[in-house]
């Protein structure tokens, strides 16, 4: 972090002069990134209090975009149902959909279900049955600023196997989360924790696909990864926003595509996935869970 000179203007927007403002946050960065052998974040990567008040009015819509869902959802009913739902209530609160047209994604949100791990297309031809887990995942840009989540749902009665993994799947997105200590972690140790959760009770972490900054825009600066990897990485401090969204495998962590299909990922081996995802801000003293 460029520590500027005292009187200069801050460079958070403030109007106050440096050393009024964040010097002793960046300098406090610094020493604490040189110690703990970490990268210091990127000024992008930190909120002002403002920013972060409009993601937390994103997230808000992105919350009740999917409480509706889990009220709604429901064997017999197709995924691109659930599309049309979400489509209609971001219409409803002035919102919009992320996903539309990102990178040519044809539909509002994701749907996997069963052996897709992610990016699934909502579609008429995907009816849900008694027995399936589905992950649902929503971004919502509201007003300029971005919310992220996904949660998962069981349909009716589902087999033991299905629903220890979407609860072992969440208990590795609570465990990443516990390791945010501003300051004193980096985002490896994330990562790192998640796996080893995982790992210790039987299951894969899938590489391909990770967690990230998110509230300018969907996707920014540090990517999250729920693998362990001991190279430097960012340091987490007060104003970050990310998401943290392990995919969990029953079986392999190895992925694959079917021909036409560019966005859906399935596991290789067929057995189950799952995923939870929050947006969380980083705050003086830990973190708080804005969208889930």
């Amino acid at each position: 972090m460029k520590i500027l000179e005292k009187d200069e203007l801050c460079w958070c927007g403030s109007g106050k002069k440096y050393e009024d403002c964040h010097m002793n946050f960046d300098l406090k960065i610094n020493k604490q990134a040189k110690k703990l052998k970490a990268l210091s974040p990127s000024r992008k990567m930190i909120k002002s209090p403002k920013d972060i008040e409009g993601i937390k009015a994103a997230a808000v819509v992105n919350n009740g975009l999917l409480d509706m869902v889990e009220g709604r959802i429901k064997a017999g009913i197709s995924t691109d149902d659930i599309n049309t739902w979400c489509e209609e209530f971001l219409k409803e609160h002035d919102a919009h959909s992320a996903d539309l047209g990102y990178m040519g994604y044809p539909k509002s949100i994701c749907t996997a279900v069963n052996d897709v791990i992610c990016h699934g297309i909502p579609s008429d031809k995907v009816i849900l049955k008694e027995g399936d887990i589905i992950n649902v995942d929503v971004t919502t840009e509201y007003k300029g600023y971005y919310a992220d989540a996904s949660r998962m749902f069981m349909i009716g009665e589902v087999s033991e196997n299905a629903k220890r993994l979407v609860e072992v799947t969440k208990e590795c997105l609570e465990i990443g989360m516990a390791q945010i200590k501003p300051f004193y972690s980096q985002v490896r140790d994330i990562g790192i924790a998640i796996e080893r959760y995982a790992k210790s009770k039987g299951y894969s972490v899938v590489m391909e696909y990770c967690g990230h900054g998110v509230g300018y825009k969907m996707h920014e600066d540090p990517y999250v990864l729920h693998y362990a990897s001991y190279e430097p990485s960012v340091l987490l401090v007060p104003g970050m926003v990310i998401t943290i969204e392990p995919m969990i495998n029953e079986g392999s962590r190895y992925i694959r595509f079917k021909a036409g299909d560019d966005w859906t990922s399935y596991t290789k081996d067929g057995k189950l996935s799952a995923q939870w995802e929050h947006t969380i801000v980083i705050t003086e003293d830990g973190y708080e869970v804005v969208s889930k």
